[in-house]
């Protein structure tokens, strides 16, 4: 038996997926920069803070994403008038 996901599942998991590795990537980097500065093992730093970051922002990302959309559209209505 072949599983199949519909679209709109694949492209939220694919959204958590790439929008958690972007944020994480670059505040990690942020982060460990004002933490330790720009010190000799900063690679080594950043990437291991980005390597625990990620995981948990992609759950993060999937499981709020739905509502934070619905809230933003919400708020853009509003704006709009």
């Amino acid at each position: 038996m072949k599983l199949s996901m519909n679209l709109a599942m694949k492209h939220r998991i694919l959204f958590a997926i790439l929008m958690s590795l972007v944020l994480t990537f670059f505040m990690s980097a942020w982060v460990t920069f004002l933490n330790v500065g720009l010190i000799e093992g900063f690679l080594d730093y950043w990437m291991h803070a980005w390597i625990l970051a990620w995981p948990a922002a992609g759950v993060i990302s999937f499981i709020s994403g739905p509502g934070i959309h619905r809230f933003a559209h919400y708020l853009a209505r509003t704006e709009a008038g």
